[in-house]
């Protein structure tokens, strides 16, 4: 199936490690010319290397999410370096899981107000282009009771909410808006790939939850990001796809 992906404008906002980079990869496989960022400069220019290895267009910096003037910053930067924006994927996450000022303060400043500065800076050029996709990387936290992690869950349930209202709001311009929740992934450095090592007993706890047995990979993420911001999903906006194995049921 032709995705028809080759030669969009992609920008990942978190595009480093994990997910951010297995999609950024994923879309730079397809064709597409992709930007990245991340807050660390050594993993921003590694993931630069492994997406220019593909022969993709590359344009990548350093950026701290939770800052609105530096998200500001990096989008009109990436537009300008990629010539516009047909894709936008937020993916940055603080990580918040502490109930006190702290928890809470990174993953609303990071993950929801991260992807609000980053969605506002890129629909003007999205509605340039003609339409688009953008993409928004949730979790199963924000489905269910999130009792380990408080503001983790509630600021990704509110990604969810957010989708629903600016798919609606922008299928005027020709812009789906759609959302990815995913269950417990493991890849290096990851945070069950400590577990692993740190907390086996919470690891395998969390494993024993999972119907299919395993954890999930970044790769597999990816696939579902590059589907659903792709001419094959055409006719979808508004949705959360959760990709878990069975994990929330």
């Amino acid at each position: 199936m032709d995705l028809k992906i080759k030669d969009k404008r992609v920008v990942v906002a978190g595009g480093s490690r994990g997910i951010g980079r297995a999609i950024a990869l994923a879309f730079a496989q397809e064709g597409a010319a992709v930007s990245i960022c991340a807050r660390g400069a050594e993993g921003v220019q590694d993931a630069e290397a492994a997406l220019k290895a593909t022969g993709a267009k590359v344009h990548a910096a350093t950026c701290d999410l939770g800052d609105g003037d530096a998200v500001r910053g990096y989008v009109e930067a990436a537009a300008k370096a990629l010539g516009g924006i047909d894709i936008l994927v937020n993916n940055a996450s603080g990580f918040g899981r502490t109930d006190d000022e702290a928890g809470w303060a990174v993953s609303i400043n990071v993950d929801l107000m991260g992807t609000v500065r980053a969605t506002q800076t890129a629909i003007p050029h999205l509605q340039q282009a003609g339409g688009g996709a953008i993409l928004h990387i949730s979790s199963i936290s924000g489905l269910a009771p999130s009792v380990r992690t408080p503001p983790y869950g509630a600021v990704k349930a509110a990604l969810i909410q957010l989708t629903l209202t600016q798919a609606a709001a922008l299928a005027k311009d020709r812009i789906r808006v759609n959302c990815i929740a995913p269950g417990s992934i493991e890849f290096p450095g990851g945070v069950w790939d400590q577990a692993k090592q740190n907390n086996p007993k919470l690891y395998n706890g969390i494993l024993a939850g999972i119907p299919f047995g395993r954890m999930g990979t970044a790769e597999e993420v990816a696939n579902a990001a590059v589907f659903l911001c792709s001419q094959a999903a055409s006719w979808v906006t508004g949705q959360t796809l959760a990709v878990d194995g069975g994990q929330n049921l």
